[in-house]
């Protein structure tokens, strides 16, 4: 890469050529603040927080956004003067004129990038009165929506648009009346929206949000006529302890446990078990079409945003997709059905909680053929935000707790559940599963399939092929929906024949969820957040005793209790469910 000389705040770099200031600052160790850049989807200049002075062939110095301004020979760069203080000050003064400003009730309160820098530069939030927007707040869905918090960073417009490749959000309106929503003012619930949630964890301040249900599940925790249960997704433990101060990509999985037995919960479990369930009975299902002709490729059925997606943008592809529901529903169902009979519980009398990276996990619980046991499955999910603020809220001090395991029966995950978490587990997971069922024998080693686990880029999918036996198996992986349209395009089209697709509605898998640990864009733009919280599994998955979902006893002994084998009539009545053809609008 050919390089350019510059000097930052008097000192002399080699650069790359065609960095922008901000870029070349960073080499330089210098955090240039910012509010609307997201690299790489959001690079707009709007905010003008990352005004420096720069100049350039000895001309005077001139104000520049470093986001978008190019490195130049010999160009001189300053990013911390009084003119510039002074600029970003004003700029965050004038961001807060049409910004509700009660911060103490925020969600966003204390990790509001914007309240992080208006402390910072000492702004005056009354230094401009006047006229002030004000919006009805939308909670027509699982994504609540508050314009009066907006600062049109375009950030949320971004990660929709760009990098989902979606595009329900943009620009209304022009000049001071400018908001952002959807086509002729229709409400998130009323459009095509997968309720991904990669709106939220775009947004600086607190203008989306998830819905908060955390009040439903304390409250059934203080019924004494309800036991409150609640199962933990792969991925929550590789993320929450980002909550209370961990580093990306630590394991807190024996203190998270603790923390949800110390809020009260009559039961707390692996959500890896179902994991391991929803291989076995979507491998099996592949199996089946197969061998009887049925409809290919098959497509694996567990992320909901993806499943939302699927039908509103290609509604023709719901024949393909795997009828087992996710492994959260299949949890709920397993507890109201298998263990309300074997305790002796009126299922009604049963409130079962996931515990979730996804915010689409919000609106799967409300689908219809997810009651296996005439209730809902699961009564709340509560993403891993959520959670983190039950466990802060009640005052346990997270960090200082001895770890604890999971509860019996269902505390035996294999790690190929726990690689669900991550873009490629899904098929991996199955494969490990589908390849001894075609060999007809114990491998001597579990498969592993690293062409098709995430590879940097999340806008491109994945195709492989194995030979397992006589057999060959032709697979794509997907995460993220824009990758999902380029990859079901090229199906269409005949570009791409295989026989098992596993999508994933957010790039990266659910360790990318919509519903984990905020991180600021300083982070995001610097980190490969999605590399480090996959670490966890695959290092569990190294690690762990039990790499397949068939060697787990707990999953087999479910088989042998109640089920009696894959894709059984039984099986079908609470472990499968069915899709709708939804189209754009509601």
């Amino acid at each position: 890469m050919e390089k350019v000389n510059v000097k930052i705040n008097g000192r002399d770099y080699a650069v790359d050529k065609g960095m922008t200031v901000l870029e070349a600052a960073r080499i330089a160790k210098i955090d240039i603040p910012t509010l609307c850049y997201l690299k790489d989807i959001n690079e707009i200049g709007a905010c003008r927080l990352c005004l420096v002075e720069v100049s350039e062939g000895g001309r005077p110095y001139r104000m520049v956004t470093a986001c978008v301004y190019p490195v130049t020979e010999g160009m001189s760069i300053l990013t911390d003067t009084p003119k510039i203080h002074a600029a970003r000050k004003t700029n965050l003064e004038l961001v807060l004129s049409n910004h509700d400003k009660r911060c103490l009730s925020c969600v966003r309160s204390t990790t509001c990038e914007l309240q992080k820098l208006c402390n910072e530069y000492g702004v005056d939030e009354d230094a401009f009165k006047g006229a002030k927007n004000h919006y009805e707040v939308d909670t027509s869905s699982p994504i609540i929506r508050d314009n009066n918090k907006c600062i049109l960073c375009r950030r949320c417009v971004a990660a929709c648009k760009v990098m989902q490749g979606i595009g329900v959000i943009g620009a209304n309106e022009r000049g001071f009346d400018t908001n952002i929503g959807c086509a002729f003012d229709a409400n998130l619930g009323e459009v095509s929206c997968v309720n991904c949630g990669q709106c939220i964890v775009a947004c600086p301040v607190g203008a989306i949000y998830e819905r908060d249900d955390t009040d439903k599940v304390k409250a059934a925790i203080a019924d004494p006529a309800k036991k409150v249960y609640i199962c933990t997704a792969p991925s929550v433990r590789a993320q929450i302890g980002e909550c209370f101060g961990y580093e990306p990509g630590t394991d807190v999985e024996g203190k998270m446990v603790a923390a949800l037995k110390a809020l009260g919960f009559d039961g707390v479990f692996d959500m890896n078990l179902t994991a391991d369930l929803t291989i076995i009975e979507e491998a099996n299902e592949l199996l089946g079409r197969l061998q009887n002709g049925g409809k290919l490729p098959m497509i694996t059925s567990c992320s909901p945003g993806w499943i939302k997606y699927c039908e509103h943008y290609f509604p023709d592809f719901t024949e393909n997709l795997s009828t087992c529901k996710s492994p959260q529903q299949m949890f709920g169902a397993l507890m109201k059905t298998y263990f309300a009979e074997k305790e002796g519980i009126d299922p009604k009398d049963i409130f079962f909680v996931s515990a979730i990276p996804c915010t689409a996990k919000k609106f799967e619980v409300g689908r219809d053929g997810q009651s296996a046991s005439g209730y809902a499955d699961v009564d709340v999910a509560i993403t891993t935000r959520e959670v983190g603020r039950m466990i802060e809220k009640a005052g346990i001090k997270f960090r200082e707790l001895d770890d604890e395991a999971f509860d019996k029966p269902f505390d035996v995950g294999s790690s190929a559940g726990a690689i669900f978490g991550a873009t490629g587990g899904v098929m991996e997971a199955a494969l490990r599963y589908t390849a001894e069922v075609l060999m007809g024998k114990p491998l001597e080693k579990p498969l592993e399939t690293p062409e098709i686990r995430r590879q940097g880029n999340d806008n491109e999918y994945r195709t492989a092929s194995y030979k397992i036996g006589d057999v060959t198996v032709n697979v794509a992986v997907a995460s993220g929906t824009k990758a999902a349209k380029a990859l079901l395009k090229d199906v269409e089209a005949g570009k791409v024949d295989v026989q098992f697709i596993e999508i994933m509605g957010c790039p990266g898998g659910c360790v990318n969820g919509g519903g984990q640990p905020y991180q600021p864009a300083s982070v995001r733009n610097t980190v490969d957040l999605r590399a480090l919280r996959a670490s966890v599994l695959y290092r569990d998955d190294a690690e762990c005793d039990i790499r397949e979902s068939q060697k787990n006893a707990a999953v087999m002994k479910l088989y042998d209790e109640y089920f009696g084998k894959p894709n059984s009539h039984k099986a079908h009545e609470v472990l499968h469910t069915h899709y709708v053809k939804r189209g754009l609008w509601k």
